[in-house]
């Protein structure tokens, strides 16, 4: 008997987990004793890209006939032969699946996945749920009923439905890309989710069907045990105007990063005072700017009086890192702002922008390294 052979169950389940799932399945052909070892991995992962279908002399169905062009016929026998693939191995699969992942070209709703959610829910253990949909594909309803997942990931998800009373009770992460929703659902969806501690919203404001009846107090309140929190800033322009004060924190959030944040918004400064003062604990700050002022309404602009935010305190942030900055007055401002008022910050890391001239990332480069700092032992990575 070969060495794997003798190795324990566990151990051979975890190398297989390893493989594609098409050579996981071949390697029933390597003895009596192998032919049912690849029905029971917990792991199942399907990706169209990489996903070998043989189209070489295949018939084709009445259906795939009706197509005129020739390549259409191909994508058809393909797509055809890989759900066929993801159903033989459903079927013949024993025993619990912990985490699947289906990578696919989708465009709108589409059966065969709805067939493959609702055979995840029967076989009730799912814990990660990884699904990437290029094009798009609308969520069925029975997806709000996978009670038992831990972490979910969607790229080009779309949902409407919102989650039953019992809701995702046992999520503690959550990564939305590219996901169309309403602002009512997304709130009511991460309510359900009690345990969240991962939070990614990677979704530009189109993508996102707002009523205005939110705040973000309200999309505080949800997310009571956040710990890591990544987001657009755009996301949080949808919300009504600011408040003063937030009557809720994020209490437990030590990493904070925002993408595509226009400084030149009249209220992204107040915005990011309001996320600093509501989180206590926070222990990391990401940015990345947005340059492309042609993406934003002009008439939303304006300076910010820095001194009306001298009584902020970052006690606990060690980590500062702010990437695209340019030399804008707010972008400036902001940087020395959290410099003055981090009095443990051990690492910052600025990355200009690259089509400023050379002798504008000197200028920055100095303003910033001879800004007043709060901390006796920070180190600055300015490029």
């Amino acid at each position: 008997m070969d060495l794997i052979s003798k190795l324990p169950i566990g151990v051979i389940e975890t190398i297989l987990c390893l493989l594609p799932i098409q050579e996981a399945a071949r390697t029933s052909i390597l003895s009596r004793e192998w032919r049912y070892r690849w029905i029971n991995i917990p792991k199942l992962a399907f990706n169209e890209d990489t996903f070998e279908v043989s189209t070489d002399g295949a018939e084709y169905s009445v259906l795939e006939q009706t197509f005129d062009h020739p390549s259409n016929r191909r994508v058809m026998t393909k797509r055809c032969k890989l759900f066929y693939a993801i159903y033989q191995v459903l079927l013949m699969h024993q025993g619990p699946i912990y985490e699947f992942t289906l990578s696919m070209a989708v465009d709108g709703s589409c059966v065969e996945i709805d067939h493959i959610i609702l055979h995840l829910l029967k076989n009730n253990n799912v814990k990660i749920l990884k699904l990437d949909f290029r094009g798009g594909y609308t969520l069925p309803l029975s997806f709000f009923s996978l009670h038992h997942l831990t972490e979910v990931y969607l790229t080009c998800c779309d949902f409407c439905h919102q989650p039953s009373s019992s809701g995702f009770r046992s999520l503690t992460a959550l990564d939305l890309q590219e996901t169309w929703t309403s602002e009512k659902a997304l709130l009511r969806l991460l309510s359900s989710c009690p345990l969240l501690k991962r939070l990614a919203i990677m979704s530009d404001h189109g993508t996102i069907d707002v009523s205005g009846d939110s705040t973000i107090a309200d999309f505080i309140e949800c997310l009571p045990v956040i710990e890591y929190l990544s987001i657009w800033f755009s996301i949080f322009s949808l919300f009504r105007p600011l408040l003063k004060e937030v009557p809720t924190t994020f209490v437990h959030l030590k990493y904070l990063s925002m993408e595509w944040v226009w400084l030149k918004h009249i209220y992204a400064v107040p915005l990011l005072v309001l996320l600093i003062r509501s989180s206590p604990n926070l222990e990391k700050l990401k940015l990345e700017i947005c340059v492309d002022d042609d993406l934003f309404d002009k008439s939303v602009t304006g300076s910010v009086t820095f001194k009306d935010y001298s009584n902020i305190m970052l006690e606990p942030l060690n980590e500062l890192e702010i990437l695209h900055i340019s030399d804008a007055y707010n972008e400036l401002n902001f940087v020395k702002l959290i410099l003055a008022k981090s009095p443990v910050l051990k690492k910052v890391g600025i990355l200009l922008w690259d089509w400023l001239a050379k002798y504008k990332k000197l200028q920055i480069s100095q303003i910033i390294l001879c800004s007043p700092c709060a901390s006796p032992t920070v180190k600055f990575s300015v490029s």
